[in-house]
């Protein structure tokens, strides 16, 4: 949600609050005290500081006696904005894929990613925030990972460039058990892999991520991601252009084989060095 809409959202839920609560006669110290917060904490969802939480929305339903109201307007309205406006949809979408092929230039794509590797790629972009945003941003990352675990799963195919294998994230460690993971899922024929190797040079789309979602009862659409912006294409010239492309670049990248052998080699790099610190 954009973040125009969620500080809409939470407005309306401090001005709900501030009323009732005085209706109630309460100042915020007193019903902070009853809910198990301070006075200041119930003060930053008043003034929409904070973003309010189901335990303490549930606890101030019971202590103002306001049946539920608080929980539902959390779960209808706050629950939701698990994602950034742009990539709302997209989350939505990849639920329902039969098929996903994701090409990778940099990053290894959140459907593979490790929580130690999540988290330092949100730390890199936030390092400011608070241990209880990093913990939820991680969380919400891993929960759309599940849908590689179900029995419907959709088929997975990523091509990742070099560039994602050799870039450090986190600690030495944390980059050979996130090279460890890939290679489990390879393995396990949950997900399939390519690398596309420094030596193959210029390539389609260098340096866009892509990911191509095809559908059993719609046509594909293509979702693609720039600064703090996301944008989902379906024209069917554009997707078909974009559908060359994958073939491309998987014509140009390593066997799949190859590939987890590579991957295999980089996380054995990794973990030599982490023995070594």
């Amino acid at each position: 949600m954009a973040n125009g809409s969620r500080q809409a959202v939470w407005e309306f839920f401090g001005t709900e609050l501030k009323r009732r609560r005085e209706e109630a006669g309460l100042t915020q110290t007193e019903l902070g005290a009853k809910v198990f917060v301070s006075g200041g904490y119930i003060g930053q969802f008043e003034q929409a500081i904070r973003k309010p939480q189901l335990d303490v929305a549930q606890r101030i339903d019971e202590v103002l006696g306001t049946d539920g109201f608080f929980e539902r307007l959390w779960r209808k309205l706050i629950k939701e904005q698990q994602y950034a406006d742009y990539f709302a949809h997209a989350a939505e979408l990849e639920r329902l894929a039969t098929t996903l092929c994701e090409w990778a230039p940099a990053v290894v794509p959140g459907l593979l990613q490790t929580p130690e590797y999540a988290r330092a790629i949100y730390l890199a972009s936030n390092p400011l925030a608070t241990d209880e945003w990093i913990t939820e941003m991680v969380r919400l990352r891993m929960g759309r990972a599940e849908i590689l675990k179900d029995v419907t799963r959709p088929v997975y195919w990523a091509v990742l460039h070099e560039n994602v294998l050799r870039t450090p994230v986190g600690t030495n460690t944390v980059m050979a058990q996130q090279l460890g993971h890939i290679v489990n899922g390879a393995r396990a024929r949950q997900v399939l892999v390519q690398v596309l190797p420094f030596a193959a040079g210029p390539h389609p789309q260098m340096g866009k991520m892509m990911v191509l979602k095809e559908f059993d009862d719609a046509p594909p659409t293509i979702y693609t991601e720039g600064v703090l912006s996301g944008n989902l294409l379906d024209d069917p010239a554009v997707v078909k252009r974009v559908q060359w492309d994958y073939d491309l670049l998987r014509a140009a990248a390593l066997s799949p084989e190859a590939s987890l052998a590579m991957i295999e080699s980089a996380a054995e790099d990794y973990t030599r060095c982490a023995g070594t610190t």
